[in-house]
């Protein structure tokens, strides 16, 4: 059951991911570039928690988890904070 939350997350992700960037080609508006490339840094980030606690659960990936994570955010602050002009 974990792992089937775990996938859904991922998969939610990635889906949010594609809306985002797929609404950005559309409008070209700047926010929904930063916000899809967050979502695209969140999916990996969601993908490395499935491989680290379900497919190979003796490994601690939780740096790589977090560096994704923290990638994923920094960009969404950088779009927000230096790119709203």
């Amino acid at each position: 059951m974990v792992e089937a939350v775990y996938i859904l997350c991922g998969l939610t992700s990635l889906a949010c991911t594609v809306l985002l960037l797929r609404g950005y080609r559309r409008t070209r508006a700047r926010l929904l570039l930063w916000s899809g490339l967050c979502f695209v840094a969140l999916a990996v980030s969601n993908v490395i928690l499935f491989v680290d606690l379900v497919l190979f659960p003796g490994r601690d990936l939780a740096v790589w988890r977090s560096a994704s994570a923290l990638v994923g955010i920094g960009t969404l602050l950088y779009g927000l904070i230096w790119d709203s002009a």
